[in-house]
């Protein structure tokens, strides 16, 4: 059964990539062009629909193929210097302008999930979306206090088709491993593992709202990142309720700029945002897109960040945040050398790399880089490079850092659009090193000392009747170990008579039994 249900989903998306003629698009690579010949003899191509643009025909194939698809359309709609501009501003279109489902269908789902008329629960409700994404969409309403909020509603049966997707991820990821060379450096199985496990943690919107909460908390009195309230009491696992906020979407540059908002101060609080979420409070929003993120202007020379849709966050272990802060701290400071003893400590390379090759391969990925804007670096260069490093060296995909590692692409291609003249080391660097000298310096010595200091203080009256009832059982398992000695020679004393009685009883019983054969 499963299988069957793996092969007509494969059957699905091939009929839509032929409905849209995305297999022409993928002939007309160079990888593909010498088969394109064979696909004029299939039926399907000479049905492709000539109307629409490559663009349209892209976002509109990822848009019916599900959740999973249009998440991929979202990330590479962050990088325009990877895409062409037609097809890059189509896909943005699938950051929160997915084909909605029915108001009256978000109505019923509301009015069932709180067992009331919906005017009983909202004093206003507007059944026309205002966003629509790939998992779920929004709509404006007030509640009875006055408040004005959005009410955030799961699509419908969005779980099994979900479901239905990362089966096919996993058929996939064990055909990787099982016929490609490459499939066990890069842990497919694994990768789809932590995917699988963020987009249903995703699914439920309790989680969610607790996410928006920590995130609230970590940037309280902030004037860098604000994030919207949580409507508790209105909250269920498939509805979330939030206050409304009011700010300019990111993307919109036009806009932005008619406010005349500073955009370099917006690209750099941007990256200090990013930076603190990893490493001061280790809780990063993870998904990141620019439908996700909204800009305040009411001071245009010091503009914040608004944020929605905390379904996906990131954590880290303290041994990966280390050595992350670490080889960001060494890749800034170009110490290359300090950036392969680290993949190497960290087991991200095998351990019989030689330090000094590696060392010379990072720095030639890197060092063409340095001291340029956004603007100047080409990050599909960067990429290629990075992947001929990884496998020259068999270092093996993380899967506990996809998720970091997509955020970083989300947060790259938005300082690219927002301010192209952005240096992103000299940005960075001075964070890293505080945080370092936070963790391991003088600094963190002083930080450890003040924090115990209260503890320290609380336990100072018991310390004398602690030493005493430390020297009485030192005494006491002194004595016992005294006894226990005695008792072990004591044994030992018997064994060695009982072993002597044995032998002379031995002894006599060979004599006896001697003598009685020599009698006879």
């Amino acid at each position: 059964m499963k299988i069957l249900r793996q092969i007509l989903r494969m059957m699905t998306i091939y009929r839509v990539i032929v409905r849209y003629g995305l297999d022409e698009l993928l002939l007309s690579t160079k990888i593909f062009r010498p088969l394109r010949l064979f696909a004029y003899l299939l039926p399907g191509y000479w049905l492709h629909s000539k109307k629409l643009t490559r663009g349209k025909r892209i976002r509109l194939a990822l848009q019916e193929l599900g959740p999973i698809f249009i998440k991929f359309g979202q990330i590479l709609s962050t990088r325009r210097d990877l895409l062409p501009d037609d097809i890059a501003l189509e896909l943005a279109k699938l950051q929160d302008k997915v084909a909605p489902f029915s108001g009256e269908e978000a109505i019923k789902i509301l009015e069932k999930v709180y067992a009331r008329p919906i005017n009983e629960v909202f004093c206003q409700f507007d059944s026309t979306p205002i966003a629509a994404a790939s998992i779920a969409q929004v709509h404006a309403a007030r509640l009875h206090n006055g408040r004005e909020v959005v009410v955030k509603i799961l699509r419908p049966k969005i779980k099994s088709r979900i479901n239905k997707d990362v089966e096919l991820l996993y058929l996939l990821a064990d055909l990787t491993n099982r016929y490609w060379a490459e499939g066990h450096r890069l842990r497919p199985r694994e990768v789809v593992a932590e995917f699988d496990k963020n987009l249903h943690d995703e699914l439920d919107l309790i989680r969610e709202a607790a996410n928006a909460a920590q995130l609230r908390r970590n940037f309280k009195n902030s004037d860098l990142l604000y994030v919207p309230e949580v409507e508790w009491d209105y909250t269920r696992s498939n509805v979330m309720v939030m206050e409304r906020i009011s700010g300019i979407p990111v993307g919109d540059i036009a806009a932005l700029k008619k406010q005349g908002v500073n955009f370099k101060h917006l690209a750099e609080i941007g990256v200090e945002i990013f930076f603190t979420q990893v490493f001061r409070d280790n809780f990063f929003h993870a998904d990141m897109h620019p439908g996700n993120i909204f800009v305040d202007c009411h001071n245009p020379e010091r503009p914040s960040y608004i944020g929605v849709d905390f379904g996906i966050m990131g954590t880290l272990s303290t041994e990966d945040q280390h050595y992350l802060a670490a080889n960001f701290l060494a890749f800034f400071r170009r110490d290359y050398h300090r950036v392969a003893e680290l993949h190497v400590h960290s087991e991200w390379v095998p351990a019989d790399t030689r330090i000094e090759e590696f060392e010379g391969a990072i720095r030639s990925v890197c060092e063409p880089f340095f001291d340029k804007p956004l603007k100047d670096i080409s990050f599909g260069m960067v990429l290629l490079r990075l992947f001929q490093t990884a496998r020259r060296f068999n270092m093996e995909v993380q899967p506990q850092l996809v998720l970091l590692q997509k955020t970083l692409l989300n947060i790259e291609g938005l300082g690219r659009s927002l301010y192209p003249d952005l240096d992103l080391w000299q940005t960075a660097k001075p964070f890293l090193e505080r945080w370092m000298d936070e963790r391991v310096g003088m600094r963190a010595f002083f930080k450890g000392l003040a924090s115990n200091l209260p503890l320290w203080a609380e336990n100072l009256p018991d310390i004398p009747m602690l030493v005493h009832e430390s020297l009485v059982q030192r005494q006491t398992d002194s004595e016992h170990l005294k006894r226990l000695d005695q008792q072990l020679t004591r044994l030992t004393t018997e064994m060695q008579q009982w072993h002597k009685r044995f032998m002379w009883l031995l002894i006599g019983s060979v004599i006896v039994i001697s003598l009685t054969i020599f009698l006879k």
